[in-house]
């Protein structure tokens, strides 16, 4: 099987290839081979990667085995690598020193150098078809085996395939003797990098949080899924697809100040069906607010941010409960897994979701019962070596080059970087309920919810209720419904004109509103009444000096709110507090010149 990815393509003359000598600069390198089956394996790769850092002796080089059906985001990501990308022919026909995988997918058992295989989730724990090879063993019709642990993978004419099968924990050890002896003595203990990381970006958790626009008093709530039918993402015929309710209850039971919601999605799901096609059928869930992680960045950053993920067997929800976090299992097909393995323990454990009850409750439940040591064996099963894979990785793969290690700094993971600032953002309308409205002080409570599809926002104990629309809203109809019209866009933003110049047009094209807001910053906004006064909404720092991540739009309707009730602007000044759920934001209220 050649590589559909770098097969056909022109042979690399530099720094390999024919005359390579004359063109390199930096001769003689020992050459490592970083061996891409699909975006998933490359995840961990790219992972170790700093691992041959700052190393002048060694040449890296990326070619992709082309034999897995998800190929797709494939070259973008080898792009972004930065390595040379051999095709796979020239791969199988170049001499490395060192190959480095995170699969057994292709015909890797053709390429000429020491083979190290590192797994590209949490261990192994899956039951999957046996390998696309086309020459390895052949399909017995028994049940699949578990991927990683079975000679269907590790061996090829009887022989090992990996010069060092790289595992995190003992326990994998112990499946992999019962189930390929063969393969045992290429085991290698070494810690698992993905975890690693998480674990050293555990004190950033708040600035993740910050990252994501979760305020205080909100909770982040993570669905995640792998791939296959029977995944919480998946849809079998014939069973029960929980997704769709899922979706529908997020906007529908979770109020928008109170909740964020993100999703992390196998890149499987992501590249087998097609990024536009994903984003379509998370469509109306994305308009309520919810937030896609790309496949690639960031979907750490919000497992270490989440108050609690919505998951199945995917390696995503394992981790997230080894790092302490409570899980809720909308899937959990056990017969795809390893009975044996820790995700196969997990799914004995965890909590499961059922459409009969409310998700909020189950989700708060969650959050309210977690006992923080519930998952202690499950972390200490992620690895055995915790905080060391990054010397350890480097120990073997330089002793497999039979080269020394690096002197002068020790083997490093690069940390995960601070995601930029992304707040939800709702271009759906929203239902905002009014509660209790105070005097002394001015006080105004408010729940809001997007409301999407033919779902009711709840209403109950509500004094008074309104809409409020984006005026980049799909659904432009309810534009001429909206008792309030909001804007975001950065102040000066040229197309808009100055907060004051937009208010007042926006009121001439929607003159059914009762009032509109341009919020050109994350704590404040400029409303406009009918009445014709401009306000400015400026939310108070918290103690440390933060700004309040509470989305301005609940400050207009805070407002709105107050003066639907018959009160006056006069009485607001100079601030008024909004509650949304357990939180307060002190705002305030100042007039500027019409």
């Amino acid at each position: 099987m050649t590589g559909g990815v770098t097969g056909g393509a022109a042979r690399v003359r530099v720094p390999v290839g024919e005359d390579a000598e004359r063109w390199v600069t930096r001769a003689g390198c020992r050459r490592v081979l970083i061996v891409v089956h699909n975006v998933t394996s490359a995840t961990r790769l790219l992972d170790v990667l700093p691992l041959f850092a700052d190393d002048l002796r060694v040449q890296l080089f990326a070619t992709c085995t082309g034999s897995s059906p998800f190929l797709a985001g494939v070259p973008e990501l080898l792009a972004r690598a930065g390595l040379p990308v051999l095709p796979w022919e020239q791969a199988r026909d170049t001499p490395f020193d060192l190959v480095v995988s995170a699969s057994y997918g292709g015909e890797l058992d053709a390429l000429q150098g020491k083979l190290a295989v590192l797994s590209h989730g949490v261990g192994y724990n899956k039951r999957l078809a046996t390998p696309d090879t086309g020459h390895r063993t052949p399909d017995t019709g028994h049940p699949s085996p578990v991927f990683g642990l079975s000679p269907d993978w590790l061996l090829a004419d009887g022989r090992p395939l990996a010069t060092a099968t790289v595992l995190s924990h003992p326990e994998q050890l112990d499946r992999l003797r019962a189930a390929c002896p063969e393969a045992a003595p290429t085991a290698v203990l070494a810690g698992d990098p993905c975890y690693d990381r998480m674990l050293a970006a555990l004190p950033q958790r708040a600035l993740f949080r910050r990252a994501l626009g979760v305020g205080p008093g909100q909770r982040l709530v993570v669905v995640s899924s792998t791939w296959a039918p029977r995944s919480l993402f998946g849809g079998e015929p014939g069973t029960d697809d929980l997704l769709p309710w899922l979706l529908s209850r997020l906007s529908a039971e979770l109020p928008a100040d109170e909740y964020r919601t993100v999703a992390v999605l196998h890149p499987n799901i992501w590249y087998g069906h097609g990024p536009g096609q994903v984003r379509a059928w998370l469509d109306n869930a994305r308009r309520a607010g919810l937030d896609a992680i790309p496949p690639l960045d960031g979907w750490r950053q919000a497992l270490i941010a989440a108050d609690c993920v919505l998951g199945d067997h995917s390696s995503v929800t394992y981790y997230a409960a080894a790092i302490g976090i409570p899980v809720v299992l909308g899937a959990f097909p056990q017969q795809d897994l390893d009975p044996d393995s820790p995700v196969a323990a997990l799914g004995r454990t965890a909590p499961r979701l059922v459409r009969r009850d409310s998700l909020r409750a189950q989700i708060d439940g969650a959050i309210t019962a977690h006992d923080p040591g519930r998952y202690k064996e499950q972390a200490e099963q992620t690895s055995s070596s915790p905080g060391e894979s990054a010397a350890l990785l480097r120990r073997l793969f330089y002793g497999l080059m039979d080269v020394p290690e690096p002197e002068g700094h020790p083997a490093l993971l690069d940390p995960l970087p601070l995601p930029p600032y992304k707040p939800a953002r709702r271009t759906a309308p929203v239902r905002v309920l009014v509660g209790e409205v105070g005097a002394d002080p001015p006080e105004v409570s408010v729940v809001r919810y997007a409301a999407v599809g033919d779902e009711p926002a709840p209403d109950a104990g509500c004094e008074a209720a309104h809409t409020v629309v984006d005026e980049e809203t799909r659904e432009t109809g309810r534009l001429r419904v909206a008792d309030v019209v909001v804007r975001y866009a950065a102040e000066d933003d040229p197309r808009l004109g100055p907060p004051a110049a937009w208010t007042a047009e926006a009121l001439d094209r929607h003159p059914y509103c009762a009032l509109v807001a341009y919020v050109d910053g994350p704590d404040r906004c400029v409303v406009r009444t009918r009445a014709g006064d401009l306000v400015r909404l400026s939310a108070a720092a918290a103690a440390d000096g933060r700004a309040d991540l509470c989305d301005p739009a609940a400050y207009a309707s805070a407002l709105h709110g107050w003066l639907a009730s018959g009160r006056s602007l006069e009485q607001s000044l100079p601030g008024i507090t909004v509650r949304t759920g357990v939180a307060a934001h002190r705002v305030a209220v100042e007039r500027l010149a019409p």
